[in-house]
């Protein structure tokens, strides 16, 4: 395991993620954020700290976890435990702002688009994902919001983590 991305460039990447969303986003009273499990759970539970922390609008946000096991197109190759699913909210009508830590292939976020619409019928779903891999995309997906664009090779897998000390990091695992 090799970290790529130390804690304080996640920090900071979450910082100008969270001022981006807030810049897009004026008013949260109809906007909604939902990570997807597990890294983008992670991912977006930080951004919504930071949200509620630095903008005064955002306290109407709400923030959920999405669990897609059952919609990954890979399923019938693995044995998958489901993770917690966590959306007590209706996103119907609303701006989904879907999180991710790492934006692959696009097969996880195409997966997360598919659960999300059996939970109701957004107005509209921006993409914001920690760490992009863009010259490996398999499905036409681009995320709204980009913190750090990482060139790898096919075979590398890429994940944020959290430490023993309780820090993200953004951790390269060596096949």
């Amino acid at each position: 395991m090799q970290v790529i991305v130390n804690t304080k460039k996640v920090y900071d990447t979450l910082d100008q993620l969270a001022a981006a969303i807030a810049a897009a986003n004026p008013d949260f009273s109809s906007t909604v954020m939902v990570g997807i499990q597990q890294g983008g759970a992670l991912v977006s539970q930080y951004l919504y700290e930071l949200l509620l922390k630095n903008n005064p609008h955002a306290s109407s946000l709400e923030h959920g976890k999405l669990d897609i096991t059952f919609y990954r197109d890979d399923v019938r190759n693995k044995i998958l435990a489901p993770d917690p699913m966590h959306l007590p909210f209706s996103i119907e009508g609303k701006t989904v702002i879907l999180v991710d830590d790492v934006l692959f292939t696009g097969r996880t976020i195409k997966a997360a688009l598919d659960s999300l619409f059996d939970y109701g019928r957004p107005e509209r779903v921006q993409l914001c994902v920690l760490v992009d891999r863009k010259e490996h995309r398999q499905f036409p997906i681009q995320p709204d919001y980009t913190g750090i664009t990482i060139p790898s090779n096919r075979t590398d897998k890429l994940k944020m983590v959290i430490t023993q000390d309780n820090e993200p990091q953004v951790v390269l695992f060596i096949p």
